[in-house]
């Protein structure tokens, strides 16, 4: 055994040796010549990690692939990858929804992303969108970062809809806008409240709603018909015309409008639109026309969005049941991409971003208030609730009538402390983690690029970037636990953090380990010309420091981030758990300088 270790040893110095005296090309040679072989072979991925090598395509290995979105809802004909959920789309069949209706020109070019007005267009379409706007949008906090191109919120999200004209000498806003009488008075209203808006784009969409949305030539005919200002609209929450079946997904017609006398007795969620004083209304977030009020340039004829009577139906029959459809149910059905269908919500960019929120804050209120008047059947005595009010020192006469968000409502606090106590509970059985990885997604992945339609960046399509991040984090768990590349995992966990950055980091591991999974070098661009184009991209800091003192890690001179780092022989284990990875200078290593 000593002599065939010798022998072995006598071998790899003697190659080394040789390579020494071989010029670039040869080496490139040599490498290129090694990879054909070693791709040819059946790839072990058991300790993979400690073994790299460079002449193999890990990243073409099937454990690691998540496919092309190629397979086909039979019920839907959404699109998805292969581990996607198979109720993702439609429950199963279990929703049905009908199709949305692409719009025509001049809105149908405008979203295109061909040309330079289609391209001013989607860059400030949130801004033409609150131009024609039927409600204001409002919310505890609007976050706007010039850093993160994101639409983010912080708090409730509410919409008020005000009357249908405006008091006297007080100006047009909003629905009033529509009531003008006056076109080029109208498109002046419109333009001053947006200066960054084209003239002849709002003249464009001013028109084209006047003629396709039901949702104002129904309140033009209703205010036509008011008799005078002590009368008011009425626009039901769920409304089923007289005769038909029940009505779901249409478009408003003028007959599910009421005029009624003040006094009358509506249900909470009823729109009450009055002829002229200065009250705000407050929108039901599950009122059926929520969407098409605040979003006109997306939902172009009115349609309905989300409220309560939408039936599930049997995936078989296609007859309705008695199970209704919730809000994550319904929105999950909308974003999908379908084979043979155009999603017109997916091409408008920052009104995409603005939607989602919105919609996704509908979902979350559903599930609070549902949880709201259901109380007694979440409450148990393993709650303590009593324990937990003299915990929150609360008052006592208030003990009782709290809203318990049960372990099951992700977010609550029992839901994280369940998790805390998980974790904990893993260190004490199992001791402390070998490995802290940082799984961040790239917005270059082909997956996501492969999807986005013209014109569009990674940023105007969250949907593909989760979904796609989603299925890779699927794969590299896969990749971890299931073929053992880092060898036989014991436990695991994982959070999903949002915009978080950090290269992979360890804990509590030699020095010897750390430098034979975790580099912090750039690799040779002979020996590894695929890794080296990965590191240069992606995982470079900067530039900063005297190359660029107008970076944002910028602080008083000095890099925050502690660039560039010092030069180390071998990897160090600091005081407080995170190593100082090993950074050799060229002339010691094969590495590449940057």
């Amino acid at each position: 055994l000593r002599s065939l270790v010798s022998d072995n040893v006598e071998d790899r110095l003697r190659m080394q040796r040789v390579r020494a005296y071989q010029t670039q090309q040869q080496q490139a040679r040599h490498n290129e010549i090694e990879r054909i072989r070693r791709r040819s072979a059946a790839v072990i991925l058991e300790r993979a990690a400690f073994h790299y090598d460079p002449a193999i395509d890990y990243c073409a290995d099937k454990s690691v692939t998540i496919g092309e979105m190629k397979t086909i809802c039979k019920y839907c004909k959404a699109l998805k990858y292969n581990g996607e959920f198979t109720g993702l789309c439609c429950a199963e069949g279990k929703v049905k929804l009908p199709q949305l209706v692409p719009p025509p020109d001049p809105l149908r070019s405008l979203i295109s992303g061909i040309g330079n007005d289609s391209k001013h267009f989607l860059t400030n379409i949130q801004k033409y969108n609150n131009c024609f706007q039927m409600t204001s949008f409002g919310a505890t906090h609007i976050i706007q970062d010039n850093f993160m191109p994101t639409f983010k919120i912080q708090g409730q999200i509410y919409h008020l809809l005000g009357t249908l004209l405006p008091l006297p000498d007080a100006d047009h806003q909003f629905l009033q806008i529509y009531f003008m009488g006056n076109s080029d008075a109208e498109i002046n209203n419109r333009c001053a409240h947006s200066p960054t808006v084209k003239r002849t784009i709002v003249q464009q969409l001013q028109m084209f709603l006047h003629q396709n949305n039901n949702l104002v030539n129904m309140f033009k005919i209703a205010l036509d018909r008011m008799p005078s200002d002590s009368h008011n609209i009425i626009i039901r929450a769920d409304k089923t015309p007289a005769g038909e079946h029940t009505r779901r997904f249409n478009s408003p017609t003028i007959d599910e409008v009421a005029v009624v006398i003040v006094g009358e007795n509506l249900q909470s969620r009823d729109i009450v639109l009055h002829r002229r004083n200065s009250d705000l209304k407050r929108v039901s977030e599950t009122h059926r026309s929520y969407d098409a009020l605040q979003y006109p340039l997306i939902f172009w004829q009115g349609e309905d969005g989300y409220h309560f009577n939408i039936k599930m139906v049997n995936p078989v029959t296609g007859a309705e049941t008695n199970k209704k459809v919730s809000a994550m149910n319904f929105y999950s059905y909308r974003l999908m991409i379908r084979q043979g269908e155009v999603n017109h919500i997916l091409m408008c960019q920052r009104l995409f971003h603005q939607f989602v929120v919105d919609m996704y804050v509908k979902i979350e209120t559903e599930r609070l208030t549902y949880i709201r008047f259901n109380q007694r059947r979440l409450r148990s005595e393993e709650y303590i609730h009593l324990r937990d009010a003299i915990n929150a020192d609360g008052n006592v006469n208030n003990v009782g009538r709290m809203t318990i968000l049960p372990a099951t409502y992700v977010g609550s606090p029992r839901h994280m402390h369940e998790y805390a106590q998980d974790a904990m509970s893993y260190v004490r059985h199992y001791g402390r983690p070998d490995l802290f990885v940082t799984f961040t997604c790239n917005p270059k992945w082909s997956e996501i690029e492969k999807e986005l339609l013209h014109s569009q960046t990674p940023l105007d399509r969250h949907d593909i970037t989760a979904r796609v991040f989603k299925q890779k984090l699927k794969s590299l768990m896969n990749f971890l636990i299931k073929h053992c590349v880092y060898g036989r995992v014991r436990c695991w966990m994982y959070s999903v953090e949002w915009q978080k950055r950090g290269l992979p980091h360890a804990h509590k591991i030699r020095p010897d380990e750390i430098d034979s999974i975790i580099s912090a070098e750039i690799p040779d661009e002979i020996v590894d010309p695929k890794l080296h184009a990965v590191v240069t991209k992606h995982m470079i800091h900067g530039p900063c420091g005297h190359f660029n003192y107008n970076s944002t890690c910028m602080v008083d001179g000095r890099c925050s981030k502690r660039y560039p780092r010092e030069l180390l022989a071998e990897t160090i284990t600091g005081n407080d758990g995170y190593p100082l990875y090993r950074r050799r200078s060229v002339a010691n290593s094969r590495r590449s300088e940057l």
